[in-house]
């Protein structure tokens, strides 16, 4: 799993929703590669927000399961490299923050 959201201002959202739409492979691309996971693993998506002016304009929440090879240094460098790609389709700073699930709790009914 990653389980991804981004909120995208909808002023923002406007202008930068066909170059978001043409991200998501890539996004999901490198999200399987830097966390070992299947494309069938992950669950996007892109959600058009109201925000207040003195907010980021694009949040991007990202759950993952805890793994012994997901350390901090290493989500830490997919995260950066996730808002590099959020912030090339979207022209504006995108806020990432990255969540770890333990399996034993995580309950997921598909």
């Amino acid at each position: 799993m990653p389980n991804l959201k981004i909120f995208v201002e909808e002023s923002v959202h406007r202008f930068s929703r066909q170059a978001l739409v043409e991200a998501l492979a890539p996004m999901r691309a490198m999200l399987c590669d830097g966390l070992a996971v299947t494309p069938d693993a992950c669950q996007f998506a892109v959600v058009p927000v109201l925000t207040l002016p003195d907010m980021a304009a694009v949040n991007v929440e990202m759950t993952i399961m805890l793994g012994p090879e997901r350390t901090r240094e290493r989500v830490t460098d997919i995260g950066l490299r996730l808002r590099a790609i959020v912030e090339r389709a979207t022209g504006a700073h995108a806020a990432v923050r990255i969540s770890q699930l333990d399996p034993q709790t995580y309950v997921a009914l598909k």
